[in-house]
């Protein structure tokens, strides 16, 4: 798989996420995709679950890229970045990174985001 698409694609992740356009972050998700975040929780499956996430995640939240989509040799690429919130009233900010994988088609097929409570800290 080509790396700029998949590249190009986690950027508007990002960009539609700070924009707080659901329907845009949708539509970078194939209908039968996956969301674990953080890994080790139970996955979110399919398009209710994951909007239902999201219209959750994206309130009050910003992520600032850290560096630019990493791509792979497959079907596969990355992103790093901090996600800006508050939590209990104080400005919190949490080290992330998400791995992504394609279909066929382009879309967004499974999401894995690595982070933990150590990579929380409070502003």
């Amino acid at each position: 798989m080509d790396n700029l698409p998949m590249k190009k694609t986690l950027q508007e992740y990002v960009d539609a996420f700070n924009a707080n356009d659901l329907e845009h972050l949708m539509s970078l998700f194939s209908d039968e995709a996956s969301v674990e975040d953080p890994v080790g929780s139970p996955p979110k499956t399919g398009r209710i679950e994951i909007e239902a996430f999201y219209r959750e995640s994206m309130t009050g939240a910003k992520l600032e890229l850290l560096v630019s989509p990493r791509g792979s040799y497959s079907n596969a690429a990355t992103i790093t970045f901090a996600v800006h919130t508050e939590k209990k009233g104080h400005s919190i900010r949490i080290d992330v990174t998400d791995v992504m994988t394609f279909d066929s088609a382009g879309k967004i097929a499974t999401m894995h985001a690595y982070w933990g409570p150590d990579d929380m800290q409070q502003l």
